[in-house]
């Protein structure tokens, strides 16, 4: 029997605390917000993706909408690129600190990962040295994220184009799979980066309307490639999983996408202003990543104040505040690291936890 790994992340899916600082996405939208009149059929849709959505995602990603398939998540999307690219034995490079569930699709298919680690102090930029020491003749897929979780931190095209120039070299059947669901997630007015699968044909590029877009309860993600012998192995696995996506999904999909994200942006923007002022007010204790995109960001506890023992009794004391924080090792970084979610919250229930985890780190510091 095949066994899929446990993850530490999967607390999110308990009782939820008062204030959750670990969830890593913004404020969700209401049914009210897209629903309208028009009549959806209920029968099955295309495996590949309504048309008329396929179009909407590639647009916002600069590719044709042949190059777009539909998926019910990205977590499925994650799987099938995995599944399809990775027999058993197969290697698989991926980072840490990574999203578990990202991992656990490579482990999931029985690939042989190699690990690269990402660095606090370098703001977890990969260095493409590392990536191409791991690479080897039997690498089928490199796995990334940009912007990352759980930094916020993304990659610059550069680096990518250095890693695509090592694959080329070493592996050049490999294929770099590209996790941009934070992509569009940015501040007020600042534009959103283009799209690294416009890097080359072996890029492939996976994202959901999960966490820029307010809507994880609509199960719909996608993958997008120019190849086409993949894009028809991945509709093909799509049907051999799911059939098609539910065809409500899709339609008000489609509403989501084709909805200002003015407010949301400036929420973000309200919501990472706020968090960068109570890091200038604790520097003495806490460090941090400023993240590119995302509703997230990386914290770290200075090892001069906090010791393993108070890095522990602080996480406690969060929860007698009834605040929850991602704790580094759920995405195998260090204890002393946490992702801090500072989107979700309005902006008034952000700034009453923070003032609760300026509380625990001034019960808990050792000086």
């Amino acid at each position: 029997m095949a066994h899929f790994p446990t993850n530490d992340i999967m607390t999110l899916v308990g009782p939820a605390p008062r204030f959750d600082l670990a969830e890593s996405f913004g404020p969700d939208l209401h049914l009210h917000d897209v629903l309208g009149p028009d009549d959806i059929p209920l029968g099955y849709g295309s495996t590949a993706g309504d048309p008329g959505l396929r179009a909407i995602i590639a647009e916002r990603n600069g590719v044709a909408p042949d190059n777009v398939v539909v998926t019910m998540g990205g977590m499925h999307a994650l799987f099938l690129v995995a599944f399809i690219l990775c027999d058993p034995g197969d290697e698989a490079i991926t980072t840490a600190p990574v999203f578990p569930l990202a991992r656990a699709a490579l482990e999931t298919v029985g690939a042989e990962i190699r690990t690269v680690r990402l660095n606090f102090d370098h703001r977890y930029q990969p260095d493409p040295a590392d990536i191409r020491a791991a690479l080897s003749v039997r690498t089928k897929l490199v796995s990334l994220a940009s912007p990352q979780n759980p930094s916020g931190s993304a990659i610059p095209p550069e680096t990518v184009r250095a890693i695509l120039d090592a694959m080329r070299e070493v592996c050049p059947d490999a294929y770099l799979l590209a996790d941009e669901t934070y992509r569009e997630a940015v501040y007020g007015d600042d534009p959103a980066a283009p799209s690294l699968v416009d890097l080359g044909p072996k890029v492939v590029s996976v994202a959901s309307l999960s966490k820029c877009h307010g809507a994880p309860g609509l199960r719909i993600g996608w993958a997008i490639t120019r190849d086409p012998v993949l894009r028809q192995q991945l509709i093909l696995g799509k049907f051999s999983t799911v059939i098609s996506c539910s065809a409500v999904d899709e339609a008000l999909a489609c509403r989501v996408l084709r909805h200002s994200h003015r407010s949301r942006h400036d929420h973000f923007a309200a919501c990472l202003a706020s968090t960068a002022a109570w890091i200038r007010q604790n520097a003495d204790r806490v460090e941090w990543v400023r993240p590119d995109a995302g509703a997230i960001c990386c914290v770290r506890l200075h090892s001069d104040r906090f010791d393993d023992a108070a890095v522990s009794r602080f996480y406690d004391e969060l929860a007698s505040h009834g605040i929850r924080v991602a704790n580094g090792t759920w995405f195998g970084d260090e204890a002393r690291v946490f992702r801090l979610g500072f989107g979700l919250l309005p902006l008034q229930d952000l700034e009453a936890a923070l003032a609760g985890v300026s509380a625990a780190l001034d019960k808990e510091s050792m000086a």
